[in-house]
């Protein structure tokens, strides 16, 4: 029989498709990733859980309140938050799904992050400890501690720690209170105190946060002195 050019192309396209259509051997199939919540976070992860890193823009969650947590999943989903990646990350999960995320890094230990160098003034840096431990009652600002733990590691369910938290991260979610486009359920008790700090203060106290060193077994608080000094929606009474 004589092979045309045609059918020539017919042969070698069957052929190809039996080799395509056969079983690939076990060393060629594609590794079966496990069904894990670590998996599954991984990209949660590369942004959000480093070794060993202080990211400038991303903050470490692991080991935060599990109820802090859910409360900003909600909050990215429902447009309390504005960044775009975050919300598609969780427009269309459920809530039990967002519940589970929250626990899985909460539960996460990992070793604190090194203090950031600063090249703030002593002035400035004795200015953000002021804040942070004892307030301003002239400006009708609560020292930090007073909310978010004496260690300022946060409390259960859902005051969220700020020690090991960069010097950025923080700036940007003051500009984000004060712009508005970082909100919480009434009364939004860090817009408030925000509506009542200079950009050098804000400047002073996440400058000094930024240096503190966290103990390796630090974790959030269980309990705080109540009521609060100021009202918050995200940690009722």
């Amino acid at each position: 029989m004589r092979i045309t050019p045609t059918r020539a192309l017919v042969l070698g396209a069957l052929a190809f498709g039996t080799l395509a259509a056969a079983p690939l051997h076990a060393a060629e199939r594609p590794a079966v990733l496990p069904d894990t919540m670590s998996q599954r976070l991984l990209a949660c992860a590369s942004c959000h859980a480093k070794k060993d890193v202080n990211d400038a823009y991303f903050p470490r969650i692991s080991g935060k309140p599990a109820g802090y947590l859910y409360n900003q999943l909600l909050n990215f989903r429902e447009g309390r938050r504005q960044y775009p990646l975050m919300t598609y990350m969780v427009d269309h999960l459920p809530d039990a799904y967002l519940h589970e995320i929250a626990a899985h890094f909460s539960a996460e230990h990992l070793p604190p992050p090194p203090p950031q160098a600063t090249s703030s003034t002593p002035a400035v840096l004795a200015r953000g400890r002021q804040l942070a431990l004892q307030g301003d009652p002239a400006l009708k600002v609560p020292a930090c501690i007073a909310c978010h733990g004496d260690k300022l590691t946060g409390v259960s369910p859902a005051i969220p720690g700020l020690a090991g938290l960069p010097r950025d991260y923080i700036n940007a979610q003051f500009g984000a209170w004060r712009t508005k486009t970082r909100r919480t359920h009434a009364p939004d008790c860090m817009a408030v105190i925000t509506e009542r700090l200079s950009l050098e203060d804000v400047n002073a106290v996440s400058s000094w946060l930024g240096t503190q060193q966290v103990a390796p077994e630090a974790r959030p608080a269980a309990t705080i002195a109540r009521p609060l000094p100021i009202n918050c929606g995200s940690a009722p009474d």
